[in-house]
């Protein structure tokens, strides 16, 4: 619990070497957290985990924090008052730091005293230990991790949000042993406010044709709905699941308030007012993903290049769609779906941030995201269903992508951080969209490289005009941007180009057909001719 020698007034002196957090007997329905440490080394730790459980919804339902030092005073020992506690409590948890602490006659320090008489009485340990290596550490507190490590489990944390993290999951785990907490993933349980008849079945059908021809689903689209919700293990006693919801709700946000995705762009590279672009996105993870990355797409930088090499003239954004993709996938699939916070996309100048709020599960490290890792999604009937439709791809590779693919696209590896959420970050590098179609000497020597302009052309109608060359249908501009959401293509690109009088039907008297096609009109070819002429 302390690791340090008590002074005069019985109180801890010196370095911080240990933490112990007690979980009671239940009081009023609710288990006492007793946590202590000296004040010098862990006054961040122990303030921050008192107020996390304090505030937390799930933890605030099971547990009360309480500080040793709000006691009141009393002629007991010191030492003798924080064995008794371990007795009463009926979870022992113990962080370990850099010192052994003061020892008394019998040379043991108070913080090995009492993870043994934690284990004499049979408690429940568990054990975190600051830092990634043990070298360093005093003697004896190297020995006394040693023997934690021969009896339990321990865990390691190299900052406060790991600690909290790992933490809660331990605590979690520990209400579900005691059959306290439903032991199972958020998104396989089923509220009961929830009916099949908040489902949509054109959107069900549609994830069939998706994953038919993406992963060889073994249905038809006019397969029983249920009969496919059943598969897909989404039903729990005829009840859709929370995965179920986020993934065929006609309206998942009506349940589940926090599970829309805001994005914003900022100019420089800071948060500042007034936001010059600001949207939230709702409906089902795949819409959440398909309109974020358009989202993005639509405000970095594209280079559209010249014909030498092929028919089709390379188009090239700044980051690779691909990578932006993958970040937004991985906060989408991963987030922890009972926090009140939504994901967030910023765009600055410099960089682009995909915040969402999650954590790693306590088998991983943000060191062990950058190698090669297993899959450990905290939503698995979630990441299911996207893996199907091809969405991600199972084994952990997400991270490990996007740094594979920023890499070979010449940006900086991204930064994977924990704040108060999970935050993944990719540098930007608006001049590589031109030099990745053959540019030379620089964005005004040949192509064209669009981004968000002002003025009497929109970012997005620009890039439309640069890379329709010819006729070409809905389909054929949508996939050359890899834009993934025809409603965001129609409002953002085709609808104000066709309405400025820059693009035209090729078929206008039936809008509305299979065959319809679109081109530059005049007006169209003469801005982008103008266009070229002003960067030469």
């Amino acid at each position: 619990m302390k690791g340090e020698g008590r002074g005069a007034s019985g109180w801890p002196s010196g370095a911080a070497v240990g933490l112990a957090i007690l979980i009671f007997n239940t009081l009023e329905n609710r288990m006492k957290i007793f946590i202590s440490s000296v004040q010098k080394e862990f006054t961040a730790e122990r303030s921050a985990l008192r107020d996390y459980l304090r505030s937390d919804p799930l933890m605030k339902r099971f547990f009360v924090p309480f500080l040793f030092e709000d006691l009141p005073a009393s002629d007991q020992r010191a030492d003798e008052v924080y064995l008794s506690e371990v007795a009463a409590s009926d979870l022992y948890l113990g962080l370990f730091g850099e010192e052994y602490g003061s020892t008394g006659s019998n040379n043991i320090s108070p913080t090995e005293r009492e993870f043994v008489r934690a284990g004499e009485l049979e408690k429940t340990r568990l054990i975190f230990v600051k830092g990634s290596e043990d070298t360093g550490k005093h003697q004896k507190m190297q020995a006394l991790i040693r023997k934690a490590g021969h009896q339990l489990i321990r865990r390691r944390f190299t900052s406060l949000p790991e600690l909290i993290i790992s933490v809660y999951a331990s605590l979690v785990d520990y209400l579900a042993s005691k059959e306290l907490l439903r032991d199972g993933p958020f998104d396989a349980a089923c509220p009961a406010e929830i009916s099949t008849a908040d489902l949509s079945l054109e959107k069900i059908r549609r994830f069939v044709k998706i994953a038919q021809r993406a992963r060889g689903f073994p249905f038809s689209e006019d397969t029983d709905s249920d009969e496919i919700l059943e598969h897909l293990n989404l039903l729990h006693k005829g009840s859709p699941t929370h995965a179920a919801l986020l993934l065929f709700g006609s309206s998942p946000q009506r349940f589940l308030i926090s599970s829309e995705i805001k994005c914003v762009h900022f100019h420089g590279n800071e948060i500042t007012k007034p936001i010059p672009s600001y949207q939230v996105y709702k409906g089902t993870v795949f819409d959440l993903v398909d309109h974020a990355l358009d989202f993005v797409l639509s405000k970095i930088n594209l280079s559209v290049g010249t014909r030498k090499r092929s028919v089709q003239a390379p188009v090239e954004y700044e980051i690779p769609p691909e990578a932006v993709r993958e970040a937004i996938v991985n906060a989408v699939a991963h987030r922890d779906y009972t926090s009140n916070g939504s994901v967030q996309i910023m765009l600055f100048s410099d960089r682009l941030e995909v915040w969402n709020p999650g954590y790693l599960p306590p088998a991983l490290t943000l060191k062990k995201l950058r190698l090669p890792h297993g899959s450990v999604p905290g939503n698995p009937l979630l990441a299911e269903s996207l893996y199907l439709a091809k969405y991600i791809e199972r084994m952990g590779t997400g991270t490990g992508d996007m740094i594979k693919l920023c890499r070979e696209a010449g940006l900086p590896e991204p930064e994977f951080l924990l704040t108060d959420g999970f935050v993944a970050r990719i540098r930007r590098q608006p001049s590589r969209a031109f030099t990745a179609v053959g540019g030379k000497g620089g964005p005004h020597s040949t192509g064209e490289v669009t981004g968000e302009v002002t003025g009497e052309v929109a970012g997005e109608v620009k890039k439309l005009m640069q890379i329709c060359k010819g006729a070409k249908t809905r389909q054929e501009l949508q996939n050359v941007l890899s834009l993934k959401s025809e409603e965001n293509f129609r409002k953002l690109y085709l609808t104000p180009a066709l309405e400025a009088g820059y693009l035209e039907m090729t078929i206008p008297d039936k809008p509305k057909s299979r065959k319809q096609q679109y081109r530059l009109t005049a007006r169209g070819r003469l801005w982008l001719e103008s266009s070229v002429n002003a960067k030469k």
